[in-house]
């Protein structure tokens, strides 16, 4: 049999009834039968998600194979048994609760193979929960992941070029019980000869299941930690210090790491407050930088700044502000160039924050009525500045 352009793996657990849906979708591709292989993993369920699996087997046009294995706890392990399988010169994963559009497949294949990338993104929708929607602003045969939103979707189910993940023997972390599929997209985006991204044809549909069951493990809040260390490790690992590294590195602080310190915390008891500090203490400092927080909003900034100096009670004071949604007042320096958001402890000595944690980006300045753009950072003024300094420094005898 000749080799099938594109390998869809599912993993599957407890997943009925969603599984006929997504099944139902793989069948409706308009892709040619043939081009496809399907390979399903049912990873120990008990609510006929295998038998469902073997039927769809037994009738569908293309080749499917169903293999069937004790429960692993996460996704994890039946993509790897997936990717382990697959002989097509693309995989796509898809998990058993989800649905492709009808040409997704097509429009994804036809992509890499015009654009001779090795990720392609297809437009994600959600159904009874949220998507991401950053990265669908225009369709680009190629990109990369600094130079568009993409590390703003890091979930698995994208189009990979087989020889890129067997070339660099890329697996998912079977350690990881959350955010392993971060992880390995991350990965295949920094060692991929470019990526393609769809976002005019919806080719994949995130549905929210109404019983609450999905294929992670659950834990507590530790996990989310261990998946903020391991993106930033792989990060840190793989693109040199600067601004590259940095702009990667707001993914993992503001996805990940943030919300362990927003409102919520205020709602934790004293252990777990000390032990989300300590854990984070290490993280915040290898891995947060001057270039990192300038890329934030000020009360992100705010937030970690006081992490990593694990200062509890000024964080607090600061959650709490943002729990009761009031705004801070803006306060607009060198006739309109320079703004700042007074939130808690601005230029309060006792507090000792730098008044650099509370200065607006641009982006965030533009909003306040009166900011003036440009003004005394732009490249022209700092020339000015450089080629006035040796007279200024010039003291009359």
């Amino acid at each position: 049999m000749a080799q099938p352009d594109v390998t869809v793996v599912i993993g599957a657990y407890e997943a009925m009834p969603y599984l006929t849906e997504c099944l139902a979708s793989v069948e409706a591709q308009t892709i040619a039968p043939e081009r496809v292989e399907v390979i399903a993993v049912d990873d120990g369920s008990t609510d006929g998600t295998g038998e469902c699996l073997e039927e769809f087997a037994a009738r569908a046009p293309m080749p499917v194979t169903v293999l069937r294995q004790e429960n692993s706890g996460g996704p994890s392990g039946p993509r790897n048994v997936g990717l382990a399988k697959a002989a097509g010169r693309y995989v796509f994963f898809l998990d058993a609760d989800d649905r492709l559009g009808p040409e997704a497949l097509e429009r994804m294949v036809g992509m890499a193979d015009r654009a001779g990338t090795d990720v392609v993104l297809g437009r994600i929708e959600g159904v009874n929960r949220g998507a991401p929607k950053s990265m669908w602003g225009r369709t680009l045969e190629r990109t990369d992941v600094y130079s568009s939103p993409i590390k703003f979707t890091l979930s698995a189910q994208k189009l990979f070029r087989r020889s890129l993940l067997e070339r660099h023997g890329m697996r998912f972390d079977e350690s990881l019980f959350t955010g392993e599929d971060a992880l390995f997209t991350m990965e295949a985006y920094l060692r991929a000869d470019g990526v393609s991204v769809i976002a005019d044809y919806t080719c994949y549909y995130l549905v929210g299941r109404d019983d609450g069951k999905h294929v992670t493990r659950s834990g507590g809040y530790t996990l989310r930690f261990d998946s903020a260390r391991a993106l930033m490790n792989l990060i840190a690992g793989l693109v040199p210090e600067g601004p590259r590294r940095d702009l990667l590195m707001v993914r993992p602080f503001t996805v990940t790491l943030l919300p362990q310190f927003g409102p919520r915390f205020l709602k934790d008891t004293d252990d777990v407050r000390r032990r989300k500090l300590e854990l984070a203490r290490p993280l915040m400092d290898v891995h947060w930088t001057e270039g990192v927080a300038r890329r934030l909003k000020v009360e992100e900034r705010l937030r970690l700044h006081l992490v990593a100096g694990q200062r509890l009670e000024p964080l607090m004071d600061v959650l709490r502000f943002v729990r009761e949604k009031e705004q801070p007042r803006a306060l607009l320096e060198r006739r309109g160039r320079r703004v700042y958001l007074a939130y808690p402890h601005f230029r309060d000595r006792a507090a000792g924050i730098p008044d650099s944690v509370y200065l607006a980006s641009p982006r965030e300045a533009r909003a306040v009525p009166g900011y003036r753009a440009g003004g005394t950072d732009s490249l022209p003024r700092r020339a000015a500045r450089r080629l006035l300094a040796p007279f200024r420094a010039v003291t009359p005898a």
